[in-house]
């Protein structure tokens, strides 16, 4: 895609980006994995001692409401098993916010040991009575911070901090130097960043300056524009992203309101300068939302020189493992998706399940997300499985603007949005955070999918994408997803095996190639949305086609391609009203039809009964040179002479004319619309059924355009910069239709 807008620059990516890692992507899932060892509970006095030597300092934004805290004081029964009511949760703990900054800070620990091996973890379990985020909201939240500990070494080989779910790569570290996590907790969603060099209170993603990275995550894969972007969540408002919260709706209106959480406020969640209703609020993204800024810091209530002014206590979990469940009923927040009539997903997760019944619990290896660690530690000890492949899916979310070097309304540009998006796959209930606007879906099942992004301001987006099977020779640490890894100063062992960056595979023209079990979505990767305002939906309308349609893709003249996706029959999707757009479709029989729209003031643009073959090609020629004649007469009135638009004398049959032009523009104009009057001629002849008429036609006006470049540049220095330029690209474009067209055994 032209415009450069699917890049992350160099400075931004050392300020603020976020990403996912190319093994990642590739890599490992606890399915897919070799099984790990088995695990038994430390004995009580031990786990207590490792619990106080690595308990972390957690730090919270300034404005979170929900702090790690003990369920236990909201505990009911339920058919005789004790249970912990969302309602309960949630208005108790508003109750004593009213009264104590944080209640009853807790952190439970789990400590593991792997059986015949030095390997054991320290678990690190935060109970949160309430989750408030972007589209994904729901009671309770129960986080982890793990920390594998070589006993016989003495010293940690790896912190794992868990991210949103587990389709998304956690914050990891292999053989941190500092002992003791510092981890940033996200607002309102407690995902965790860790922070293991000297800037304390903040996230930094690579190594700057001589300063350590905060993890040793490895690259996104697929992607040549995110190559270097090290793998993992990160900490989006502290990277210098933004991305709004929403108010969580119960019974159609917003949880404050519900007659049993009397001591719920609105004040009692997410400020209002950081939230909005609903993504289509807006016409266009926030700019004022505020970065992350440190509050409150809590440390272990044991420690002898604690950082922060707030103290948490540290209590084994097996003190809660009591609880059956963590209820509440479903919350709500509609996810737009742009099919050909709109329609929307509604609801989200109402609770998470309790910590001792995940399998990571038992087996905290399973939560390593990047493979590259877990192949370190399966290297280092038999209890650790060396990591498999699994699907995953990976784009980069920008958003498409006009640009300054078409004319007005006639061509965009992309570029990266300061404002993070939400992605849905139809088959996940969870929606997942972009992350410097890099989207990754790890453990995606093999087949067909439905992705539907959205983002506040934006108009939806959402395609259907083919995930294939990963195979079983694409993860592991064997490196055939990347070339040599290149390791970050100071970050790491001698014997480390992984690095926080690589270099992308391409071809030979440059382009990347997709690591084994990657999956590139959108167009060449790229994901532009359109804010609400300038939003116009393009509809392709197959009811009544002969064929049957099998892909469409839209593309714009300075923009390039925008949307490229498989279909069923009909589809749709939100382009900008200040582009000028070319339409393809294909059929089953992977014939070729293209279509011209030019939006502009139209609310909704449909193609009907979208035809593919000779006919609808050379109309789309026929289309397109009228257009650029004329907006070279639009960019040039009043100084071509006479204005004239003769078509002039056609004795060759392709409309170049033989007299001279009498001045350049008015040559190039003329020449233009003799190639529209030919595309005519064969496209009627197409449609007849006079395939050699139809060939000879096209043959012609491919030497006329020719031509027609060549005059183009003669008049080159009589037009504006912008009209030049839509000529250059529609005359691209009509060239290589016109093969297209020549090539098509379809009438």
């Amino acid at each position: 895609m032209t415009g450069g807008g699917n890049r992350l620059s160099r400075r931004r990516l050392l300020a603020a980006v976020a990403g996912a890692s190319a093994a990642g992507l590739a890599g490992c899932s606890a399915s897919e994995s070799e099984p790990n060892g088995t695990t038994t509970a430390v004995e009580t006095n031990e786990a207590r001692t490792l619990a106080e030597r690595y308990a972390p300092v957690l730090y919270f934004d300034a404005n979170e409401r929900w702090f790690p805290t003990d369920p236990r004081p909201y505990e009911s029964e339920r058919d005789g098993d004790p249970v912990v009511s969302g309602f309960d949760a949630l208005d108790g703990y508003s109750e004593r916010r009213a009264e104590t900054r944080v209640p009853e800070p807790t952190v439970f620990y789990n400590v593991r040991s792997y059986a015949g091996s030095p390997l054991t973890v320290v678990q690190y379990w935060l109970y949160s009575a309430f989750d408030q985020f972007t589209t994904n909201f729901h009671w309770h939240d129960w986080e982890v911070i793990h920390v594998f500990v070589d006993t016989e070494r003495d010293e940690a080989r790896l912190h794992v901090a868990s991210s949103h779910s587990r389709r998304v790569p956690n914050n990891e570290h292999l053989d941190p130097e500092e002992t003791v996590p510092r981890v940033l907790s996200e607002l309102g969603s407690h995902s965790s960043a860790l922070s293991l060099n000297e800037e304390r209170e903040s996230f930094q993603r690579v190594s700057i300056d001589g300063v350590p990275a905060d993890i040793t995550n490895r690259a996104i894969g697929g992607l040549a524009s995110l190559a270097d972007v090290p793998a993992a969540y990160g900490l989006p408002r502290d990277e210098g992203f933004r991305l709004p919260f929403v108010v969580p709706e119960l019974d159609g209106a917003p949880v404050y309101e519900h007659d049993r959480l009397p001591a719920v406020t609105r004040e009692g969640l997410v400020p209002e300068r950081l939230t909005i209703r609903s993504f289509d609020d807006l016409s266009s993204p926030p700019t004022d939302l505020p970065a992350r800024e440190t509050g409150v810091v809590l440390d272990f209530e044991g420690r002898e020189d604690p950082e922060g002014e707030e103290a948490y206590a540290l209590v084994p979990a097996e003190e809660v493992e009591h609880v059956d469940a963590f209820t509440g009923p479903q919350l709500s927040f509609e996810f737009a998706v742009p099919g050909f009539a709109e329609d929307a997903i509604a609801g989200h997760l109402t609770t998470t399940d309790p910590p001792w019944t995940q399998a990571r619990y038992e087996d905290p290896a399973a939560d390593i997300t990047d493979p590259t660690h877990r192949a370190a530690l399966a290297e280092r000890y038999d209890a650790v499985g060396a990591p498999g492949s699994v699907g995953s899916l990976v784009a980069s979310v920008t958003e498409a603007v006009t640009t300054d070097d078409a004319p007005a309304g006639e061509g965009l540009t992309t570029r990266e949005s300061s404002v993070e998006a939400v992605a849905l796959l139809e088959s996940d209930p969870t929606a997942v955070p972009t992350f410097g606007g890099a989207l990754v879906l790890r453990d995606v099942p093999p087949g067909e999918h439905r992705l539907t992004v959205n983002r506040a301001g934006t108009a939806p987006f959402s395609q259907r994408v083919r995930v294939e099977d990963a195979g079983s020779d694409s993860g592991g640490d064997s490196g055939e997803t990347a070339t040599e890894d290149a390791k970050p100063e100071d970050t790491q062992t001698a014997d480390t095996q992984t690095a926080d960056a690589q270099t992308e595979n391409t071809t030979a023209d440059g382009a990347a190639e997709s690591p084994p079990g990657v999956t590139v979505a959108g167009a060449d990767g790229e994901i532009p949305l359109v804010a609400e305002g300038d939003a116009v939906k393009l509809r392709v309308d197959a009811e009544g086609t002969d064929a049957t349609l099998t892909d469409v893709a839209v593309e714009d003249d300075f923009a390039g391609r925008l949307y490229d996706a498989p279909v069923r029959g009909s589809d749709a999707v939100y382009v900008h009203r200040g582009g000028a757009y070319t339409t393809e479709v294909r059929d089953d029989d992977g014939a070729v039809g293209a279509f011209r729209v030019n939006p502009a003031a139209e609310s909704a643009v449909t193609i009907d009964r979208p035809r593919t073959g000779k006919a609808s090609l050379a109309s789309f020629l026929a289309d397109v040179s009228r257009e650029t004649a004329a907006t070279v007469r639009e960019a040039t009135e009043g100084e071509d002479g006479d204005g004239s638009t003769d078509g002039g004398t056609e004795s060759d049959g392709t409309g170049g004319g033989t007299g001279p032009a009498a001045n350049a523009v008015g040559g190039l104009t003329r020449s233009l619309e003799a190639v529209a009057a030919s595309a005519d001629r064969a496209a009627e002849r197409a449609e007849s059924g006079d395939a050699p008429g139809a060939d000879r036609a096209l043959e012609a006006i491919t030497d006329a355009l020719g031509r027609a470049k060549e005059r183009l540049e003669d008049a080159s220095d009589e037009l504006p910069g912008p009209a030049a330029n839509a000529a250059r690209a529609r005359l691209d474009q009509a060239s290589r239709r016109g093969e297209q067209a020549l090539a098509a055994e379809k009438l």
